[in-house]
Order: structure tokens, then sequence, then C-alpha cells
């Protein structure tokens, strides 16, 4: 109850109260559609909106990693997905498969073309990941999917990001993606675990697209792509 009802007559008081607990039960309500059908149904009409845009353009970019490295064109790789169940995300190719002199391969940013480092800066090598979030795998907002060897060095509360399905774009991707560290990064995920809702979700989405048209955060200084995580004493040190 808000401070100045304590100066309402005792019956409005009850009024008061009863209004504002009927408010609340109609905004639980709309939270709990949004989080039981309404984020489904916000992928699949974000993805229908997007398809005359997208499609041509994963036509012209697949050419062109064909043409520049060959095969495959896509990049495979098993992740944890909703309670950590795998599932094969896709990614255009950005780098080729340059190895030393003893066959091991280079490091990320000896073998990051130029074409790949193209992809990366405007967020393209990612569209492929939107056949993920149609087959119902990832949706478009959530915690980025990680990599499965992550999940025995989480905490219990890390761990949580795995509570919702992995997305396309994120909290912490529109609050510094790889240029802020994991336990920044964690942070950020666990919030928007705690907070998700159709608002929020419209929120991630329109600063994705602000911070890709400005190229904020695209990878961690120094670095082609974000640090492996460790685990949690790599946070203390």
């Amino acid at each position: 109850m808000w401070p100045w009802a304590a100066y309402l007559p005792e019956a409005c008081r009850r009024e008061v109260a009863i209004a504002f607990h009927l408010w609340g039960m109609r905004l639980d309500k709309e939270m709990s559609a949004y989080r039981r059908w309404g984020k489904r149904g916000l992928d699949l009409l974000g993805l229908l909106a997007a398809s005359p845009f997208v499609l041509p353009v994963v036509m012209i970019v697949a050419l062109a990693v064909r043409l520049q490295m060959g095969s495959p064109v896509f990049f495979r790789q098993v992740r944890p997905g909703y309670k950590a169940k795998p599932f094969t995300l896709l990614k255009f190719r950005t780098m080729n498969s340059a190895r030393d002199q003893q066959g091991r391969l280079l490091s990320d940013e000896k073998r990051l073309t130029k074409l790949g480092e193209l992809l990366r800066r405007y967020s393209v090598d990612e569209i492929p990941q939107l056949w993920n979030v149609l087959k119902g795998e990832m949706s478009l907002v959530g915690p980025r999917p990680l990599l499965m060897q992550y999940l025995d060095r989480y905490t219990p509360e890390q761990a949580r990001r795995h509570e919702v399905k992995p997305g396309l774009t994120g909290w912490a991707q529109v609050n510094g993606r790889n240029a802020i560290d994991w336990g920044e990064r964690f942070l950020l995920d666990i919030w928007y675990v705690e907070h998700w809702s159709l608002g929020l979700d419209a929120r991630v989405i329109w600063k994705t697209v602000r911070n890709v048209v400005k190229r904020e955060g695209i990878s961690q200084y120094g670095h082609a792509t974000m640090t492996e995580f460790m685990g949690n004493d790599q946070l203390k040190s």
C-alpha cells in the first residue's frame, strides 16, 4: 500500500487495497501469459517480419564465404540450450583452417579472414542462428549460448542462465557484449533470467540494432573473440 493511503478513511483504504491487489493480479497474469506463449509468438513474428530482408543476405553471404573459404559455409558447434540441453548452433564461417608446421590450428586472430572480420563487425555471422530460433532451440532474446565445457565451471547461481532459452541477443550483449568480463556478463544474464518480460525483450532488440549500427562491443580488447572462461578462480585473479 502506498503511504498516502494511510490518510484515507478506512473504507476507502480497503477499496484501494483491493484495487491494487486486482491490478497486481492482472499484471501477474499478463506476465505469465507472455512467459507461457508470448515470447515464442514474438520470436515467430520477428522471423516472419525479417525474412524478406534476411533471405537475400543469407544467399549473398553464403556465396561469398563459399568462394573465399570453400566448404563448409556454416560453422556448427554443440552448445547448451534451455536446461543445458545440447543443440547444434549455426554461424557463418569467419575463420580459415590455417595451421602451423606442427599441424596445430593457428590462433583465432591469425585465422580470422577479412570477410570474416566484416561479417563479425556487423554481426552478420550470427544470422544463421535464426534457424535455431525457428526450431525453438533459441529465442531472439536470452543469454548467449556458450561452450559445453563451461557447464562444470559455473557456480549454481551462474548456471541459472540456462533457466531460459539462449538468445540471438541478450541483456549482456546490449550492455557491453564481448567488451565486458565474465563476471559482469554472468551478473547481467542472471538479472535477465529474473526480470524478462515483453517490455525488456523489446528494449533489448532495439538496443541490439543500435549497437550493431554503432559497432560497439564486438570483441574483447586484444582478442578476436571473447577469452575462454576458465572458472571462477579466473574472476578472482
